[in-house]
């Protein structure tokens, strides 16, 4: 394996580094409730994905029945 022969100065990575920032995730309104939610993702409120119903996750009543039984 190659080494450096000399150490880099922190202005020279921190340069070269420039371009690896974190970007903000892109967020738009859910078309079925208006919520804001994460591109190509499921609506965490209303459980819509393009149109269609796919939340898989148990509902808030089906959660009381499983507690009380």
């Amino acid at each position: 394996m190659a080494l450096p022969k000399r150490r880099h100065s922190k202005a020279r990575v921190r340069k070269r580094r420039t371009h690896q920032g974190v970007s903000a995730p892109s967020v738009s309104a859910c078309p079925q409730c208006e919520a804001p939610r994460l591109s190509h993702n499921a609506c965490g409120r209303c459980g819509y994905y393009k149109g269609r119903k796919i939340d898989h996750t148990v509902s808030e009543e089906e959660k009381r029945r499983e507690s009380a039984s």
